[in-house]
């Protein structure tokens, strides 16, 4: 035997063992930095390890996520990426949505796109991934936005982190900020992204340009060892409502977990310093409550959490604020606001605009600044992304604005900053798109030669079939409607030599569409000698089958535009005459069918009646039942569902 080889063996297998007890001892230290959002402590870790060769889902999750959460979105790519392609069918989906997050923080957006679509596959019901299918011309919209703000420059920014601006009534801006103080010392250094604690200060405004005097610290005890930072301010500048840490009455709280969350207090102005400062009544130990934003008349209280209600990582909620300073139940802004992603750093403007940050409506990158406006009964609208330069591929978030000067801030992590966030000035310059705007264009041309068809009319028609617009093409065959979102719409071209064709337009929140028609040339038009009695009026003009669903005698929808063209014929031939005949498949039983199809004739006259303006005296019909089928599907032999369809049908005989 050799003893040395079974020596080395030996001492390689302890080590090897050894090894693997240690990479579990740091990793185990690392998650618990991880969950206590230690992110930066815990990735020096996952990075050795890595780099050692150790690689697990997880091990990629984390080093991920610590650069995702700290909103190093670029740095996070390469993980992220390594994870989706070696644990593909093990990830979360969620995953695919930081992703995809992350791809667009380097404009790499078509990349970002692929992913949200394999995101909305796998999700189904995600209220991310269905924003994103129904506006992938995002890019399309936000630079119709773009260009309404021009930013300034500030020079008060420090290399630590800057940001939540909001206004006092003294004309000054208030921000938090992880600088020193007044001694050029800042405090502790945070585990989280080892910056300084932040604390809250205050900047003249120069009210002409928005250029910011030196910053001074607030006085009084609102300030501490703890965060502070996003404050809202009553319009006597009484009062003060802010986000601090856990920290109340010199205690330090924390969750279940051992994790320090946030809250919102409120502080009173005495002496020009702030004191009385109590915490919230709706705060909890279990949640973080934060960003406050008062309304213009004090009523109203908004606000972000993750309290058990919320949709995702943090929704936006809105509190009364009682005469007496108590609060009502805080109540969540809805599913036109909130996502499975972050909604955070709401600001409501004196107008009652809401601005606010969100990663789950469709952006450029990171978090991106939307804005809603008030619509029926005090909700919310859709939001709507505010455009370039405010937004970037990077995070963008709490926007303040002074609708009298047309100034205001935001904080953006983008690159060229100062430090870590930098707050940015700018002034407005034209008016946002703040309602659903959108238009259908195509291209009318010949059905057979493909030739462009200048010149023809097209019309643009409700469900109900009422003109809403008429154009003509242009010398390109083009058309193009103006359209409101989520309504149902009709397109109808026409042109002399040719017949009319239509297309049911159903629009959503996408900004474009595009509906190209075909228009099939007329030999003449149609001839008596074709319009002779007997001859199935819908086989001459080309119709699809007048179809019903099944059991039903109500028209649907691809019917109407059918109808529509028996409509336009009956008027251009004001003495033709015709007969409806309905028919039905021939299952249920055979006297309920012959009811069945007499209900259909009935609805299909009473609509080309109503409809058409067509006198009942131009139009008779009757039910016909399965007595004339056009297949073998009788009583007993069995049939597919499309060839009983072609049986329950509609026909227009011309009687004169």
């Amino acid at each position: 035997m050799n003893l040395n080889k079974y020596f080395i063996n030996i001492t390689l297998s302890i080590l090897v063992s050894s090894i693997a007890f240690s990479q579990e001892k740091r990793l185990a230290k690392a998650d618990e930095n991880f969950k206590n959002y230690a992110f930066v402590d815990a990735r020096k870790i996952y990075h050795e390890v890595a780099e050692s060769g150790y690689e697990s889902s997880d091990l990629l999750k984390k080093l991920g996520d610590s650069y995702y959460f700290n909103a190093e979105l670029e740095n996070a790519i390469p993980w992220y990426e390594k994870l989706i392609n070696s644990y593909e069918k093990e990830v979360d989906p969620e995953y695919l949505f930081r992703y995809s997050q992350s791809l667009k923080s380097i404009e790499r957006y078509n990349e970002a796109d692929n992913v949200m679509e394999k995101f909305n596959r796998i999700t189904g019901n995600d209220q991310r991934a269905n924003s994103f299918m129904k506006t992938k011309d995002y890019l399309k919209f936000i630079e119709m936005q773009s260009g309404k703000f021009r930013l300034l420059k500030l020079g008060m920014n420090s290399k630590y982190s800057d940001y939540a601006p909001s206004f006092d009534h003294h004309g000054n801006l208030i921000f938090a900020s992880s600088r020193g103080g007044g001694s050029g010392l800042s405090k502790t250094i945070h585990e989280w992204n080892e910056m300084p604690f932040l604390d809250l200060f205050s900047s003249p405004i120069i009210e002409d340009n928005g250029i910011l005097k030196s910053p001074k610290k607030l006085k009084g005890k609102i300030n501490t060892k703890f965060h502070e930072s996003s404050t809202s301010f009553s319009k006597d500048g009484q009062t003060v409502y802010f986000t601090r840490n856990n920290y109340t009455k010199k205690k330090l709280g924390s969750n279940q977990e051992g994790t320090i969350l946030l809250k919102l207090y409120r502080a009173t102005l005495k002496n020009d310093k702030w004191v009385d400062i109590e915490e919230l009544s709706f705060n909890s130990n279990e949640y973080s409550v934060a960003h406050p934003s008062l309304s213009a008349d004090g009523k109203k209280l908004y606000f972000a959490s993750d309290m058990p209600d919320s949709r995702g990582l943090s929704d936006l909620y809105v509190v009364d604020v009682n005469s007496d300073g108590s609060f009502g139940q805080p109540v969540n802004l809805g599913d036109k606001i909130n996502t499975e992603g972050r909604e955070t750093f709401p600001y409501i403007s004196n107008s009652g605009e809401l601005y606010f940050a969100s990663d789950g409506h469709v952006g450029l990158g990171g978090l991106d600044i939307f804005v809603s406006v008030v619509e029926e009964f005090g909700l919310f609208s859709i939001p709507y992304n505010v455009g370039k330069p405010v937004n970037s591929s990077e995070d963008d978030f709490s926007f303040v604005i002074n609708e009298g000067t047309k100034i205001g801030y935001f904080s953006s992590n983008r690159a060229g900053g100062k430090g870590n966030d930098d707050i940015y000035s700018f002034k407005q310059t034209d008016n946002l798109i703040t309602s659903c705007n959108q238009y259908v264009k195509g291209v009318i041309t010949d059905a057979n030669s493909k030739e462009i068809l200048a010149n023809s009319e097209v019309i643009l028609l409700d469900d109900t079939n009422n003109e809403l617009q008429r154009t003509v093409t242009d010398l390109s065959g083009v058309y193009k409607f103006d359209l409101q979102c989520e309504k149902p719409y009709i397109v109808r071209a026409s042109k002399d030599s040719y017949g009319s064709t239509e297309a049911i337009l159903n629009t959503n929140n996408a900004l474009e569409y595009e509906h190209n028609l075909a228009l099939q040339l007329n030999k003449g038009g149609l001839s008596r000698k074709e319009m002779k009695p007997g001859n199935d009026l819908a086989k001459l003009l080309d119709l699809e089958m007048i179809y019903f669903d099944l059991d039903k005698s109500i028209i649907r929808s691809d019917a109407k535009v059918e109808l529509e063209k028996i409509i336009v014929t009956l008027k251009k031939y004001p003495n033709l005459r015709i007969d409806v005949r309905s028919h039905t498949d021939s299952r249920a039983d055979d006297n309920y069918n012959m009811y069945l199809s007499e209900r259909r004739a009935k609805s299909t006259i009473a609509y080309i009646i109503k409809k058409g303006g067509i006198h009942k005296s131009r139009i008779t019909g009757r039910g016909y039942g399965e007595t004339a089928l056009i297949n073998k599907c009788e009583n007993s032999i069995p049939c597919s569902d499309e060839e009983h369809q072609l049986n329950r049908r509609s026909e227009f005989i011309i009687i004169e």
